[in-house]
């Protein structure tokens, strides 16, 4: 069995088993949990300081931790809630369609998922506690492992101070305390104070809600006069060495001198600890730190996607009787850049990532524990990828010690989007905070082998940006080397940045409509993001790519039990019963599904194939509930899978090593051979020796239509590593086919496969009795009337209101078609039933697939809303959500005797050069003229005339 599967099966394990949950830094100082039952009070107004509510016993019972509103606290929903996040499409408020969910005690929101309440204001929370004697005369301080927003904390009737982190713990340093019983009170604003964006993910209620509470550990602390306060590791992998950087606090004069002691030890239990290293040092002043220099010996183990091995540093000072120990987990590991490539330990890798929005539909706020977190990153381990990014937000300690153990290289940002009305670099307090965050992280997780990356956050905004993030990038890079920084992601490109986030690599850009690749280019394998990553001396990682929608899946509606329902996807049902369709909601999803995971893998594989490029991020693997509903993952907002794709096929083109081919075209003349490159991307643990690629063609039975092998070769690791040149004859095919490329690596898992079709040359059939006209005139609709067969091509003839405003391309929506303020395409594909005789000579699927570009690309919309409710198209077009209109580019019908079919496929223009669209009219052709036309539904010539422009 080889490293991948072995790999493959432990994280299987894992997420079976999960983790038991820990932290990265432990103190041996005595603690006491907090959690459990607190009071409570709402303070919408923000009178309880003036007031002195922490002099008094709140009346409220609340659970901690938690969040108010998961307790049932907070306002109901209403169309005069004020929400943490832009709204882009506003018809909600004001369009007849939606009065319905406007309704109180009917509120049922399009934009994001519904919350049960919301609250936005301050709230107390307070708790008795009580010291123990042990702890009379200790310094004690006050942890809240993660806050919504800014907290005020009083001990009994004095004010202790503020805190306002995002990412990191609220601490507060409570000093000598009586042993006895004293009175906690924190105030939790979660107003939004400083204009770090509203869409920012870390307290939009796009994704996971402006919630209000504390959660994770919620602790009180004890420590001695002689107190490690901050331990910082520095993983130096050519020297075979880590810096341990110590910051030790005394509070007290007599200590005058310190022995540290230094042991890392592995989580592989089965090796034998490093030595012990002891040093002594002189505290001379309050708060000291030393720097030692820990050797790991010769034979230590590094970190990486492939091995995640751990340590333990454990350090421990002792002076005059006093102690006190720390120990955080580290890696071996050394990321940054080479060219424009990332390392890790010198090896050059490829990032394969997806962002993380914060999106937790249960709970509105991110898990705390290690199990969830591992099962998460599991899941994106398994599809193949290596990378995550936090878009505007920094996960909490489990995230990391999760990715630490699966092998999973991390982007973290400072909380902020500073955008859609903030900015950066205009000396607002979001500048200060951005610095200040900043720091916390370095601080608090700087030591995680996981933690590679660092960002200000998302798109900023902001005329002074680049000299405000440039500064902050040369600030970051002089304090801690460990990571790699970008200004933002996005954008600027600055000199600045180690890294370049842009969005220019990728298939479809902001407002580029059907100007896509996808849309405007005949489908092929070639195509690379070369022209533009090679102007860069600097690793470039694609931002956002891919946001390719699928139709909602309103199976998933039972599972929002938490503090949030899918009140949108409700009201996408609705509209699709109320349009006569929802019988075909499950082949909606599915048949868009398949559409969304053939633009998944050319995005992915245009990556692979472009020479020198550093990564990836798609937006995202899971499913965005906010900013109007954006259905883009494969996986749903729960981290499930979905039934079109499973992990494993999206592993075969997203993993570390895959081959690729460079075929111009999927649709080929059975005149002609068939013709490809065959190359590898391999950013694997090492190279691969002596290996043999080989390849087969089939047919969609299994039969073997050609196939070869290339001599034995060793793989270096990198990307465009040419294979070898595949050609062969196509022409003993005589019917049109669908065939399937597999390449493969022989003695290991790295397999791939494209579809492409063959057609033999066939003149344009000649209708025969079929009548083919553009228009029913009086005289035709006679005929059709006394028993003809009519074929009405309505191509570019289709007028507004009836489907001439839908945009229809081959690629399904980009994003959604509310937060784009309708952005073409409005659509998601076809679906059709291949046992239907019309494709008998038409091989396709139920969905879209590569032989329906051309087809589709040149086709438009017809609404058939107003035709008999059961009827279905022969090629019927799902449309956005927002609408679901009943929408085909060819159905039939009876008309008195007649038999009527109309399409607004292009079945005139240059057909010879556009075989897809020949060998689909010779299809229907055949067809019409066969006993097998039959049309069930019956319509009026003016239906149909009402269809024409």
């Amino acid at each position: 069995m080889n490293d991948k599967r072995k790999l493959h099966g432990w994280i299987t394990a894992i997420l079976t088993c999960g983790f038991m949950a820990c932290s990265s830094m432990i103190h041996a100082s005595e603690v006491i949990s907090l959690c459990g039952a607190w009071r409570f009070r709402l303070d919408p107004d923000a009178i309880g300081e003036k007031e002195q509510w922490y002099a008094q016993t709140l009346a409220e019972p609340i659970q901690i931790p938690g969040s108010l509103q998961e307790q049932n606290f907070g306002d109901s929903i209403s169309v005069n809630t004020e929400w943490t996040g832009d709204i882009i499409d506003r018809s909600w408020f004001t369009e007849q369609k939606y009065a319905i969910y406007r309704q109180p005690g009917h509120i049922k929101l399009p934009f994001w998922l519904t919350p049960l309440r919301h609250y936005i204001g301050q709230a107390w929370y307070q708790k008795f506690i009580e010291i123990p004697e042990s702890w009379q005369n200790r310094r004690i301080s006050l942890y809240l492992e993660r806050a919504h927003w800014e907290t005020t904390c009083w001990i009994d009737e004095k004010r202790i101070g503020t805190n306002n982190s995002l990412s990191t713990a609220h601490v507060y340093e409570l000093g000598h305390l009586k042993p006895g019983s004293h009175r906690l009170t924190i105030c939790v604003d979660n107003r939004v104070k400083i204009q770090i964006g509203m869409n920012s993910h870390s307290i939009s209620d796009h994704t996971q809600t402006n919630w209000n509470g504390m959660i994770g550990k919620i602790e009180i602390r004890a420590h001695d006069p002689l107190f490690i306060n901050d331990l910082q590791l520095y993983p130096d992998v050519d020297a075979r060495s880590v810096k341990a950087s110590v910051s030790i606090l005394k509070q007290t004069d007599s200590i005058r001198h310190v022995l540290v002691t230094l042991q890392a030890v592995s989580e592989d239990t089965s090796r034998t600890p490093c030595p012990a290293t002891q040093v002594r040092l002189d505290l001379n002043e309050p708060l000291s730190r030393t720097e030692i220099d820990y050797p790991m010996g010769e034979d230590f183990m590094r970190w990486d996607e492939f091995h995640p091995n751990l340590y333990r540093m454990n350090v421990k000072i002792e002076s005059s009787g006093l102690q006190d120990q720390q120990s955080a987990v580290f890696g071996m590991r050394e990321f940054g850049t080479l060219g424009t490539h990332f390392t890790i330990n010198h090896q050059i890798t490829f990032l394969r990532g997806t962002l993380e929005c914060c999106i937790f539909p249960l709970t509105g706020y991110p898990p705390m524990d290690v199990d969830a977190w591992t099962r998460m990153i599991g899941k994106i381990k398994l599809h193949g990828l290596n990378h995550i990014r936090f878009h505007s937000w920094c996960p909490p300690e489990a995230a990391f010690t999760a990715a630490d153990r699966l092998g999973c290289y991390l982007q973290v940002e400072c909380a902020s989007w500073a955008n859609q009305g903030a900015t950066i670099g205009d000396g607002k307090p979001v500048d200060s905070f951005i610095y200040a965050e900043g720091d916390r992280i370095l601080k608090d997780y700087g030591n995680h082998p996981s933690f590679c990356m660092l960002a200000y956050g998302n798109e900023p905004a902001g005329e002074n940006q680049n000299i405000y993030l440039g500064k902050l990038l040369n600030y970051w890079k002089q304090k801690d080397p460990r990571h790699v920084y970008t200004g933002a992601a996005g954008w600027p490109v600055i000199p600045e940045n180690q890294y370049q986030s842009d969005s220019e690599p990728r298939i479809h850009h902001w407002g580029e409509d059907l100007n896509c690749r996808l849309n405007a280019e005949p489908p092929n394998t070639t195509a690379d993001y070369s022209y533009f990553t090679s102007r860069f001396e600097v690793p470039v990682i694609s931002h956002e790519i891919g946001q390719w929608c699928v139709f909602p899946n309103f199976r998933e509606i039972p599972k929002y039990t938490g503090v949030t329902r899918a009140g949108n996807f409700e009201i996408f049902r609705d509209f699709l019963e109320m349009n006569h369709m929802l019988d075909q909601a499950g082949q909606f999803f599915m048949a868009s599904g398949k559409l969304q995971t053939i633009c998944y893998k050319e995005e992915i594989e245009s990556a692979l194939r472009t020479p020198g490029m550093g990564g990836f991020q798609l937006l995202e693997l899971h499913d965005f509930p906010g900013q109007g509903t954006a259905l883009v993952g494969i996986l749903d907002a729960f981290w499930d899978e979905k039934d079109y794709v499973t992990a494993r096929v999206f592993h075969g083109f997203a993993c570390e090593t895959v081959p690729l081919v460079r075929i111009k075209k999927r649709i080929w003349s059975a005149e002609e051979p068939f013709e490809a490159d065959l190359e590898i991307s391999h950013f694997g643990d090492a190279p691969l020796e002596n290996v043999r690629p080989v390849w087969i063609v089939t047919d969609t039975s299994g039969e073997k239509i050609a196939g070869g092998q290339f001599p034995p070769v060793t793989i270096p690791l990198g990307n465009c590593f040419s294979l070898g040149h595949i050609t062969f004859s196509l022409s003993e095919i005589r019917i049109a086919r669908k065939l399937i490329l597999t390449a493969d690596i022989e003695g290991t898992d790295y397999k791939n496969n494209w579809e492409f079709w063959v057609y033999p040359h066939m003149e344009k059939p000649e209708p025969g009795e079929i009548i083919v006209t553009k228009r029913l005139t009086a005289e035709i609709s006679r005929k059709l009337q006394n028993g003809a067969k009519v074929l009405l091509n309505l191509n570019g003839q289709v007028r507004k209101g009836r489907g001439a405003e839908v945009a229809i391309g081959f690629s399904p929506v980009f994003w959604n078609t509310a937060w784009t303020s309708g952005q073409a395409p409005h659509t998601l594909g076809i679906l059709c039933d291949p046992e239907n005789p019309v494709f008998d000579d038409f091989p396709t699927e139920y969905h879209s697939n590569w032989q329906w570009w051309d087809i589709i690309s040149g086709s438009q919309a017809m609404n058939l809303d107003e035709f008999p409710g059961m009827m279905k198209p022969l090629v019927q077009v799902i449309d956005t959500w927002f609408e679901s209109r009943r929408l085909g580019i060819l159905f039939e019908v009876r008309i008195g005797k007649g038999k009527l079919c109309v399409s607004s496929i292009d079945f005139e223009h240059d057909l010879t050069k556009r075989p897809g669209a020949r060998q689909l009219y010779s299809s229907l052709i055949r067809y019409m003229r066969s006993d097998r036309f039959n049309p069930v539904f019956e319509a009026g010539t003016d239906q149909i005339n009402h269809l024409v422009r």
